[in-house]
């Protein structure tokens, strides 16, 4: 009896933990469950509609290549990265290990930094056709396109750096100090080595919304169907793409299809991201 009296007692202090726990567990399924469901709603109607035609190297309006937006999202992707990551990085470099505590300019870049976050795409878009387009004579280009979606993940970057810049611990630098290492190698030999899991983490998160982004695109890369030329050419991505195909309402099970392959794409990108980030972490 004193046992089943403590189990009572203990149940009903713990009460409010236990429902904390079941709604976590219930949101995890529920997330699962969204997941599955919608990664096989994409496979069942776009797998049927994959043909060899999808992939000819040019667009037409009858076999619909996707080739194109393939080529074109993979350079988009690229030239984003190399223009977004090297200032996102170095910004949380100074933010965490050279400007000093409470400092002003800290909080107002950290501030901008959330408040770019949460701006929606469309905006990025509009600013990136004002700008890029408009003011910077670049007209509907590969190159104004990267620049919008190098400044929409430029605060994602900064941030899971500066949060990965730390989680090294203190004892890291003072080691690296006492060992007689001045600030600038500690900093690129020690920290940041250390830090390149959380780094390449936010870069997936960044190459997963580039890969996924159509607002801002369709205002700054344009919709034409053919490889870019050049960084002034326009061209789309695959996202484009399928919003393009949907929007014309001629070729639904192409949109599907188009759907299987950048789902396949983001995978196997994040699957070969996690790869590195496990490699470097061994080593």
């Amino acid at each position: 009896m004193p046992r089943l009296d403590n189990m009572k007692t203990y149940a009903q202090r713990h009460r409010g933990s236990l429902v904390i726990r079941l709604l976590v567990y219930l949101s995890a399924l529920l997330t699962v469950f969204v997941l599955i469901s919608m990664v096989g709603y994409i496979l069942i109607k776009g797998v049927p509609n994959l043909h060899l035609s999808l992939f000819q190297w040019t667009y037409n309006t009858e076999n619909v290549s996707m080739m194109p937006a393939i080529i074109n999202t993979l350079t988009i992707t690229l030239l984003s990265l190399l223009v977004a990551v090297p200032f996102g990085v170095f910004s949380a470099v100074y933010l965490v290990e050279y400007a000093g505590k409470g400092n002003k300019l800290v909080k107002i870049i950290r501030l901008t930094t959330e408040t770019l976050s949460g701006i929606p795409s469309i905006v990025y878009g509009l600013f990136g056709f004002l700008m890029f387009v408009v003011a910077l004579g670049w007209s509907y280009s590969i190159l104004a396109g990267t620049m919008t979606l190098a400044i929409m993940i430029l605060p994602l970057i900064m941030r899971t750096t500066e949060e990965a810049l730390k989680a090294v611990p203190d004892s890291f630098r003072e080691g690296s100090f006492g060992l007689g290492a001045g600030k600038l190698r500690t900093v690129f030999k020690i920290v940041l080595p250390s830090a390149v899991p959380g780094i390449l983490a936010g870069v997936i998160l960044g190459i997963g919304r580039i890969v996924g982004e159509t607002a801002a695109l369709i205002y700054t890369a344009g919709t034409v169907t053919g490889v870019a030329t050049s960084l002034f050419s326009s061209g789309r991505t695959l996202s484009v793409h399928m919003y393009a195909l949907l929007s014309e309402g001629l070729y639904t099970n192409q949109a599907y299809a188009t759907a299987v392959v950048l789902l396949i794409m983001v995978i196997i990108i994040n699957a070969l991201s996690s790869l590195i980030a496990k490699k470097v972490s061994r080593k």
